[in-house]
């Protein structure tokens, strides 16, 4: 039995492998999250410490060698397990020297999982006394904030945990709905099942419904072999279902029928399967909005909004933004092996005056920026990006078009971005081709 809560992700596309390893963990006591794939590993790891990761080898569009190489560069006191099929460990030789610490070869028992894991433990605990930790606010899951709005997301967190009961997350993008979606999962007792991030908007209509329900083999060109979906992968744990809003009206029907009888059918196959999945939904519109235009169910939106939680835009928690400042700083410092720096009274004068359309992740992109192209140990108000120095005493007329205030929008953006078109894309809610066409639009 370990003597210590540790905490492990595992990563794998094999749904089966993953539930095995999952099982024999936690009956010994240890704390398991699960990705089936590498981006989804990469995404987790941002917003949730762990102790280890064991990830598969051989996985499709990225491969475990590439989250190994990524950890290892990221997460310097992060234990990595390999693991290989016999055909694959040159692989995994390659793997140690790229920075994993131990590997299993295929087929292994489950003794000789606990064994590897147990060994990954032991180091971790010789190295723990002599470990400096960087201050990181661990009960909230990465949420950071002393405002009273952010106390009042916090209490709402803790209130959600307690039940299963679908939650619904409003918010403006980049507030961080995702990150309020994770902490309520991990505070759960689902905390030891799956957590599954979808973007609703961002899967193709044709495939959405196999990739939320699964589908069986031959039901329809490409299906190779039988797949699960999300719902058979988030099974005992949660689903967060982003941009729900953009899902089409049949989507609509479908995930309401989930909803009232817990069960999916996979594309292909008239079997029901029960699913013991909790949903969280998010959205960045003005929800009630689109209920009265008929573009969102009335009856699906009563069962997703059982419990509400509004997260509030950056401009309205100010006093937070210093201690995201520091926080980032240190972090991105850390990243790239810099002193972490310090700022004047007039750069966080001027960064807390600022609107953020783009709210905590423009905040987080900009001070990443401010921290790798530092020069000197101080970050000033000429340091910061040029809409930045003066947004507190720019003009601001109200006599403008609509185009004029969105172009301006896009290009305080673009500016905070270092010109990124797909982290501006992402922050202001939109497709980088939606983005290209209003630029090209005002020739800007």
């Amino acid at each position: 039995m370990p003597s210590t809560n540790e905490k492990i992700l595992v990563v794998d596309d094999a749904v089966d492998t993953l539930e095995v390893i999952r099982r024999n963990l936690m009956h010994v006591g240890y704390q398991v999250c699960t990705a089936t794939s590498v981006q989804e590993a990469v995404s987790i790891l941002e917003t949730t410490p762990f102790d280890m990761v064991i990830t598969d080898f051989r996985m499709p569009k990225t491969s475990g060698l590439d989250l190994v190489r990524h950890v290892h560069e990221n997460y310097k006191h992060m234990e990595i397990v390999m693991i290989t099929g016999y055909a694959s460990v040159p692989g995994a030789v390659t793997a140690m020297q790229t920075g994993a610490h131990e590997y299993l070869a295929k087929p292994f028992t489950d003794a000789e999982l606990l064994d590897t894991v147990q060994r990954a433990v032991e180091r971790l605990q010789r190295r723990r006394p002599h470990e400096s930790k960087l201050a990181v606010s661990e009960d909230h899951w990465g949420l950071l904030g002393d405002s009273p709005a952010m106390q009042t997301v916090f209490r709402s967190i803790q209130k959600a945990a307690q039940s299963s009961a679908t939650v619904l997350i409003l918010g403006e993008s980049g507030t961080g709905k995702e990150l309020v979606a994770r902490a309520i999962h991990y505070s759960s007792s689902r905390r030891a099942a799956a957590f599954v991030p979808v973007n609703c908007g961002g899967i193709p209509e044709g495939l959405l419904e196999s990739e939320l329900f699964g589908a069986r083999k031959g039901a329809f060109t490409g299906a190779h072999e039988s797949r699960a979906g999300f719902f058979q992968t988030a099974d005992g744990g949660s689903i967060f279902l982003d941009e729900i809003a953009e899902l089409s009206m049949t989507m609509q029907t479908v995930l309401l029928r989930v909803l009232q009888d817990k069960t999916v059918f996979m594309v292909g196959s008239r079997q029901p399967r029960k699913v013991d999945v909790r949903i969280i939904a998010a959205t960045n519109k003005d929800i009630e909005y689109l209920v009265s235009k008929g573009a969102l169910r009335e009856d699906l939106y009563y069962r997703i909004n059982v419990i509400p939680i509004t997260i509030p835009p950056l401009r309205e928690r100010g006093d937070d933004i210093p201690l995201l400042i520091r926080h980032f700083a240190a972090r991105f410092a850390t990243e790239l092996d810099k002193p972490v720096p310090t700022f004047t009274d007039r750069a966080l004068h001027n960064l807390q005056n600022y609107p953020w359309p783009g709210n905590v992740r423009e905040l987080e992109n900009v001070i990443q920026r401010l921290v790798l192209m530092a020069e000197g140990d101080c970050i000033d108000a000429a340091d910061l990006p040029e809409l930045m120095r003066f947004s507190a005493t720019r003009p601001h007329s109200a006599l403008r078009s609509l185009a004029d205030v969105q172009m301006e929008h896009i290009r305080q953006v673009l500016d905070a971005v270092g010109g990124n078109k797909s982290q501006a894309a992402n922050i202001l809610g939109i497709d980088r081709k939606t983005l290209r066409e209003k630029l090209r639009s005002t020739n800007a």
